[in-house]
């Protein structure tokens, strides 16, 4: 199996845009976070919400994206540690990519201090060696590769 990765669609609108008339840097991380969020329910794997903060992000800024530009956004988890995950991303325009980056997340429990190991189980999913949980009454979207 390959590792999971998810493409999800936005449209740039005006919040996502600075005085220059062009994207504000700010709107990636929040597009990049919004495909997390689908990768882990179409994973099963809801309860990684408020579990996984971000400890490393960067990113480069390739192209400009202008009001109504319509983006896809490809997350792949690159990378599984025995406490972290490491996503690579990628926001384009068309066939551009307009900006690529990493994201670092590690496995923490909100009422304690400190990184925890993975589940084995949990894992094993973000790997891609072990099918999706399903989820209830949730089909694996058909943009969900890996899965």
């Amino acid at each position: 199996m390959t590792a999971p990765s998810i493409l999800v669609e936005r449209v740039v609108e005006w919040p996502d845009t600075d005085a220059a008339g062009h994207y504000h840097h700010s709107s990636v991380i929040r597009w990049v976070e919004a495909a997390e969020s689908e990768l882990h329910l179409a994973l099963g794997l809801p309860e990684l919400f408020g579990h996984v903060p971000r400890v490393h992000y960067e990113v480069d800024y390739l192209e400009r994206l202008w009001f109504r530009d319509r983006v896809s956004i490809e997350l792949r988890i690159a990378e599984v540690g025995r406490t972290s995950l490491l996503y690579d991303f990628e926001v384009c325009r068309g066939e551009t990519p307009a900006a690529r980056g990493r994201l670092v997340c590690v496995q923490s429990n909100p009422a304690g201090q400190g990184a925890q190991a993975w589940p084995d189980d949990v894992a094993a999913i973000l790997r891609g060696e072990a099918p999706p949980r399903p989820s209830a009454g949730a089909e694996v979207p058909d943009h969900v590769t890996g899965a």
